[in-house]
């Protein structure tokens, strides 16, 4: 599957297998803001799942989304809301360079003549 295709198939692999020899870790960050489903439910609904076909869109439906669906029951990625917080930041920071780089030329021009 790639970030730039449209849908996913839902697979059930051991976690030792996905991960190799990378690290990792259980992020349950959001257990305070959000009730957790019973572990049961999260198993059962993940499982009814394996097999399908489903919608991924690398920005409103990604993997966080939907490990947290099946957690929480609330769709939603920090991964994706972090990064439209740090462009819109970047952007802001970028057009504040550029007109301060207009105001300069503009007073060195005016000094010039």
């Amino acid at each position: 599957m790639s970030a730039l295709a449209d849908k996913a198939i839902v697979k059930k692999e051991l976690l030792y297998e996905v991960a190799g020899r990378n690290k990792y870790h259980v992020n349950n960050k959001h257990d305070d803001k959000y009730s957790p489903l019973p572990p049961s439910k999260i198993v059962q609904r993940a499982e009814e799942l394996v097999g399908r076909e489903v919608l991924y869109k690398l920005t409103t439906e990604n993997c966080e989304h939907f490990v947290n669906e099946l957690r929480y029951g609330v769709s939603r990625s920090d991964q994706v809301r972090d990064a439209v917080a740090a462009v819109s930041i970047t952007g802001v920071v970028g057009l504040a360079v550029l007109g301060f780089i207009g105001i300069m030329a503009s007073r060195n021009k005016r000094q010039k003549q």
